[in-house]
């Protein structure tokens, strides 16, 4: 059983940077993939970034890619997800995710374990 918590989310404006965290207990990442998953009021929610805590392998949206970067720390269990020149259409509720394909969370949003998510909403 994995426990993930994120954190790091709040109030910026336009332009800014975020860096989100998203620790997690219970087991240790390295034979699992990460996803970071946002969604807005009203939206779908959409798959934005993940990584292969292993060997650091990963991939991004396209909405995102440049601006967002995903990273890992395996002696601290957690994986971040820096976010530069943040837009007002980056908010939304950011939950990171745990599964055991990367291909499957990148293609199906698939998971075994989901945070409780955290707000980032980007003022113009």
């Amino acid at each position: 059983q994995v426990r993930l918590v994120e954190s790091g989310g709040g109030l910026v404006q336009a332009g800014a940077s975020l860096r989100l965290s998203c620790a997690a207990s219970g087991e240790t990442l390295d034979y699992y993939a990460i996803g970071w998953f946002r969604q807005a009021p009203g939206k779908e929610r959409e798959g934005i970034s993940c990584i292969n805590v292993s060997d650091g392998s990963a991939s991004y949206a396209d909405s995102v890619k440049g601006r967002f970067t995903i990273s890992r720390d395996n002696a601290k269990n957690t994986v971040y997800l820096q976010m530069n020149s943040l837009k007002p259409e980056d908010t939304a509720v950011y939950y990171c995710a745990a599964g055991r394909s990367l291909e499957a969370m990148r293609d199906y949003g698939l998971a075994d374990y989901w945070g409780q998510g955290t707000q980032v909403t980007v003022s113009s």
